[in-house]
């Protein structure tokens, strides 16, 4: 496998007029344009008819995670505001579930906005008046939430805040529901409105803990739904949590430079055996959060074959960290120099280890930087939105599809298309 860490982010461009980003969604979900490459040809479409184009007995993987209200604005005494961007749980949570069910407080790695002006000794408080309480730990009627943050730890690039709130008994899911705005990515420049709570938010999202949406699957309906149970086209779904290095900036000159974001990944064992099973169909990930999760699982199966890996568990020397606290790491994929293990031997692997650990669920980080020169295992079609430019994610599409990339971007500007999370999007096969 080639390594990418040659690979100059500056090879991967294009030009993004400003009127060409898509700052609201359509009306209408799946009445969003749908690009169709296949074989090196481009054909056009709506996601309302994107069953079409899909080949019976496929599978189509999607990320069901939730978008959490991450932004918590904080008034101070002398009138100045600061803006508490919740990233991720500080690492004494062993996941982001456990995490968002913390009670009474909680620790959390934060961007600040404004903070040269807070004072490390100032508790933030922030009241929140709530007309009609969902929660099952409170009445109904009308309630006040009080919420107060403290400055713990500043780190190289973040900072560690600890919140506190009452009623104790709340989640802290449920404080960011009451308490915090969606956080729309930075290329959408205007204020956040009512409608972006549903519209930012897939019609499957389930597990809070993302920070941004994987927005290919913001164009889906349950009609769509339906259409594709009609072909017998089989559905299936894994969890990555989206953090906001998702749109951090490469600014290396090089790769090998770059250090991609880990995100926490949470499968279960039905769905590793669904994408054993459809190996030799079609499986196409809706997002590439869901193609870089299953991919992962690949990566991840291959090491109970593996001496090295063996060596790292403690399965010959006895020491060692558990399996799924290794994660997969950024350039995993391209250092391997043992013996290429097939996909079926590595996920049955990965069931085993499952089943002798008692484990239904497989929940790790994966850090896994998919740029061209990766071969990939699993996944034969992806379903995505348009990126930007000297992007991670775009490194990823011509990972894809080589270097039609650029005949794809192309003709999607020529052809209005809308481009970013609240844009149209594109089925690609892979090359």
């Amino acid at each position: 496998m080639t390594d990418p860490g040659n690979i100059s982010i500056n090879d991967y461009t294009y030009s993004l007029p400003e009127e060409r980003i898509a700052n609201f969604p359509l009306a209408e979900r799946d009445a969003s344009k749908l690009l169709i490459y296949k074989e090196a040809a481009i054909a056009e479409d709506v996601y309302k008819n994107i069953a079409h184009h899909i080949p019976e007995n496929s599978l189509l993987v999607f990320n069901n995670t939730k978008v959490v209200a991450a932004r918590l604005l904080f008034q101070k005494q002398t009138g100045g505001t600061i803006e508490i961007f919740c990233l991720e749980p500080h690492e004494q949570y062993p996941d982001i579930t456990t995490a968002m069910l913390q009670t009474e407080k909680v620790l959390w790695k934060c961007l600040v906005g404004g903070a040269s002006k807070w004072k490390a000794e100032q508790v933030l408080k922030k009241k929140i008046k709530i007309e009609k309480i969902a929660s099952p730990h409170l009445w109904r009627g009308s309630q006040e939430i009080l919420l107060k943050a403290s400055y713990v730890e500043k780190r190289n690039d973040s900072f560690i805040i600890a919140l506190s709130w009452s009623p104790v008994t709340l989640s802290f899911a449920e404080i960011l529901h009451y308490a915090g705005a969606i956080p729309l990515p930075p290329y959408i420049k205007r204020a956040v409105e009512e409608s972006d709570a549903e519209r930012y938010q897939t019609v499957y999202a389930h597990f809070d803990g993302s920070v941004a949406a994987p927005t290919a699957g913001l164009h889906f309906t349950e009609h769509i739904f339906s259409e594709l149970r009609e072909k017998n086209i089989q559905t299936g779904f894994v969890t990555l949590h989206v953090g906001a290095g998702t749109f951090k900036p490469v600014k290396a000159d090089t790769m090998q430079e770059h250090e991609m974001h880990a995100e926490w990944i949470d499968v279960s064992r039905n769905t590793i055996e669904t994408i054993l099973k459809n190996l030799d169909n079609n499986i196409i990930a809706v997002g590439t959060t869901s193609l870089r999760t299953i991919e992962s699982l690949y990566w991840l199966g291959r090491r109970p074959k593996s001496d090295s890996y063996r060596i790292r568990s403690g399965q010959i020397n006895g020491t060692g960290v558990p399996f799924s606290d290794i994660g997969v790491s950024q350039w995993e994929p391209y250092q391997q120099k043992e013996k290429n293990i097939p996909v079926k031997e590595a996920l049955e692997s990965l069931i085993e280890w499952m089943d002798k650990n008692k484990m239904e669920r497989l929940i790790t980080k994966t850090q896994i930087l998919i740029a061209p020169g990766y071969q990939f295992k699993i996944v034969k079609g992806l379903v995505t939105n348009f990126h930007q430019p000297q992007s991670t994610l775009l490194l990823l599409v011509a990972a894809f599809i080589g270097n039609d990339w650029r005949k794809v971007y192309g003709y999607a500007l020529q052809n209005n298309f809308r481009f970013l999370s609240y844009g149209d999007g594109s089925l690609l096969w892979k090359k």
